[in-house]
């Protein structure tokens, strides 16, 4: 008996089925059927089927005679299926990688209830993804199992089929069968809820709602909209049919008039002709189901009480009122944001006029998502170096915490912040500032970059249309043009910001400041970060941190981190770092992996690490300066060299072991490669190339010439590689040498691509 049966029916949804059914058999876990179900679909959602079910005997194959609908085809899956659990999935739909694997996972952590209910996104054709209102009700806290009173709020959860999983016995138990017609999820969800003697909640996606352009059954123009009336009658008599359920009477009388109301005000659902005659069938079932007791709020009664009068005139007018307000609302909020925007412009002019204040400094860094990168290094130098300047800090509020005690810091935007930009003697950004700065006679603009260049940047994205998506290159210009320094991490980097940004800045070639923080850190401090991380002693915390993909939206899933953990076994963790701009989460379900992205300095990171993981980011360089491994993951190479395309051939300079697919990376750990002797020439290598003023003292050079006007030719000079000592890696067995006795030969450390 297979632990999942997924029931799939399908029905002219050809295009999307093929990615439907290779969202279930491609999941991690794999004990289970696929009941894909062809309702008599006029498309080839037929033949698709059958091509699977010859390529995978998970695959159960049916075949319905006549078109029978939604609901009838799930039930002509559900009397085929012989698993323990069943799940459905709509055939456009999908699970998110990792699906079964969290709900098989959460069945055994809360006993196997009766019932599970997970979380969805919508997406939309669009490639957007957006969450509902409702899902702090999937919350795992609290007591789990429990039953409906105890969590009645999951009544509020969008009652449809497919974000669920059920124990089969209780199916069979309660006789339960789809009705036909639409909404024929509706008389199935609620009795499930009110029916299951056990429920448990799964706080993680496992479904993609698509949200097709054209083609929905319920954005569909039709008569058939009326059909909701009996699915109601339905759910009425199931619960009337209970004694013992009369409790939630009230609850569902408000739930079916808000539906009923939501139909009738849709767009396009109802066909004119008929919207009286709706309205007149609302008002009746208002009248049979009127159960007192749930109170709603004040708007909503009005509308209830409207349909119970079946004032459809009043209740139009009513709903045209509320549009209108709304529009209105959002007008009025526009029109404050142009008038506020018009002021804080006028007090920047105001300010512009004043004088600059010498001994000050505004720093930003990364579109302001806190206190970071480089940026952040040379503030902190400039509060110990220079104490007579007085920092600020800009970012957005939500990453307020990030900035040291002690500095200033403002939101953008705000009178403070354009006063700062008027007003400051120093600005420091790793970006560009807003785009209406106005540079003034006496202020100095040193701009830091954010790591050594590996992909092309600044001008030469011109040829690069994919990953320069409209930029305006003359105003980018405008703003190189206002660069008074710019800081520069090594010789290669020196040669390539004088090209793609061409300007009379001045260039320091002094290191990477974000890179000093490797250098003072003490062993301390690498077992303080490890801990605050959560990471076990002993584990081998491997740092995933895959850089942003121009050519694709949304994001890829480039790597499956539940399986590369399976693989490598115990005494392993992953801090999973995404790009910022990635937009898309990293998907799991293995509890080693730690989510760091909203962690405020991937350097601590880097700390906390014993191994980079990483493809195309300029992290790499960064990391080398620590010397430790890095191995590099390029499943994507060709596209991405396509698309954006990169200033050195990585894979012939490496910084270490090189995967240019899943399995050569679970060889490279798994062999021991990624640490081994060739890996530690090629790190020694690449770091001598890129890391030769990274001594911890970058920021400090900076500092001293930008800040106290000390002559280059004084600066502190590099500290030779031999005698820098980075922060100490966590203490754990040594590497069995290769070329020891018992040592298998080291196997090449990149191999070449496999052939496609």
């Amino acid at each position: 008996m297979p632990r999942f049966s997924v029931i799939v029916p399908a029905y002219e949804v050809q295009t999307y089925l093929p990615e439907c059914l290779e969202s279930v058999l491609g999941q991690s876990f794999g004990d289970l059927e696929l009941i894909a179900v062809d309702d008599c679909s006029p498309d080839g959602c037929g033949a698709v089927i059958d091509e699977y079910a010859a390529r995978d005997r998970r695959v159960v194959a049916v075949h319905l005679p006549e078109n029978a609908g939604l609901g009838p085809a799930r039930n002509a899956g559900l009397a085929r299926a012989t698993g323990e659990y069943v799940l459905f999935l709509d055939g456009d739909d999908t699970f998110v990688p990792g699906a079964l694997q969290a709900v098989a996972d959460r069945l055994d952590a809360t006993g196997d209830p009766e019932l599970l209910v997970f979380d969805y996104t919508r997406v939309y054709w669009s490639g957007d993804e957006v969450g509902h209102d409702f899902r702090a009700h999937l919350t795992e806290d609290g007591p789990a199992p429990f039953v409906l009173a105890d969590r009645p709020g999951l009544l509020r959860v969008l009652m449809v089929v497919w974000n669920k999983a059920y124990r089969r016995d209780f199916l069979t138990r309660e006789r339960f069968a789809f009705p036909p017609g639409f909404y024929e999820d509706t008389p199935w969800t609620y009795p499930a809820l009110l029916a299951a003697r056990s429920i448990a909640t799964l706080d993680q996606v496992c479904v993609h709602y698509r949200q097709r352009r054209t083609g929905s059954i319920l954005r569909t123009t039709s008569v058939r909209h009326f059909e909701l009336f009996d699915q109601y009658d339905r759910v009425f008599a199931f619960v009337d049919g209970r004694p013992e359920l009369a409790r939630w009477r009230p609850v569902l009388f408000r739930r079916m008039t808000d539906h009923f109301t939501s139909v009738y005000t849709a767009p396009g659902r109802l066909p004119r002709s008929t919207r009286a005659r709706f309205f007149r069938r609302a008002r009746a079932h208002y009248r049979r189901y009127r159960t007192p007791g749930a109170t709603p709020q004040a708007s909503t009664r009005l509308r209830h009480a409207l349909v119970r009068l079946g004032s459809r005139r009043a209740f139009t007018a009513l709903t045209a009122a509320r549009t209108l307000l709304k529009a209105a609302l959002a007008r009025a909020r526009y029109l404050a944001r142009r008038a506020r925007g018009a002021l804080l412009q006028l007090h920047y002019r105001a300010q512009l006029l004043l004088p600059v204040h010498p001994d000050t400094a505004v720093f930003a860094a990364s579109w302001h998502r806190g206190y970071g990168c480089s940026p952040a290094a040379v503030e902190e130098r400039v509060r110990e170096l220079a104490p007579h300047i007085r920092t600020t800090w800009i970012c957005d509020p939500a990453y307020a915490r990030t900035v040291p005690p002690g500095v200033r810091w403002v939101a953008p935007g705000t009178a403070a912040y354009w006063t700062a930009l008027a007003r400051s003697r120093h600005l420091v950004n790793n970006v560009n500032f807003d785009r209406r700065l106005v540079k003034r006679r006496g202020q100095v603009l040193l701009q830091t970059q954010h790591g050594t260049p590996l992909k092309h940047m600044g001008l030469d994205l011109q040829r690069r249309p994919a990953a320069a998506r409209g930029m305006d290159f003359a105003r980018l210009l405008a703003s190189v043009d206002d660069w008074d320094h710019l800081v520069s991490a090594n010789r290669h980097s020196s040669l390539v910001w004088q090209r793609v940004y061409p300007a009379a800045y001045t260039l320091l070639e002094y290191g990477s400041p974000r890179a000093d923080l490797f250098h003072r850190a003490t062993a301390a401090d690498v077992t303080r970060e490890r801990a605050a991380l959560g990471i076990p002693p002993g584990h081998t915390a491997i740092l995933y941190a895959p850089t942003h993909r121009d050519y694709v939206h949304p994001q890829p899933r480039l790597l499956d981190l539940d399986r590369l953990l399976a693989a490598l076994g115990e005494g392993h963790t992953v801090l999973a770092r995404p790009h910022p701009t990635h937009g898309t989460p990293l998907s799991w379900t293995d509890p080693r992996v730690v989510d760091v992205s909203a962690h405020p300095s991937v350097e601590r990171l880097c700390l906390a690490s014993d191994v980079l993981l990483t493809d195309y980011s300029s992290l790499m360089f960064d990391y080398a300066a620590l010397d430790r491994p890095i191995v590099l993951h390029l499943p994507d190479d060709p596209a991405y060299q396509a698309a954006r395309g990169t200033y050195l051939d990585i894979t012939a300079c490496p910084p270490g072991a090189v995967a240019h697919d899943a399995d050569a990376l679970v060889d490279a750990f798994t062999s021991g490669r990624w640490r081994g002797p060739q890996a530690a020439r090629l790190r020694a290598a690449f770091r001598a190339r890129f890391c030769p003023y990274d001594d911890g003292r970058a920021a400090e050079r900076v500092v001293r010439h930008v800040f106290l006007g000390e002559a280059a030719e004084t600066l502190p000079p590099p500290v030779p590689l031999s005698e820098r000592r980075p922060a100490p890696a966590p203490e754990r067995a040594p590497a069995v040498p290769v070329g020891s006795a018992g040592a298998p030969p080291e196997p090449p450390l990149f191999p070449a691509p496999r052939p496609t």
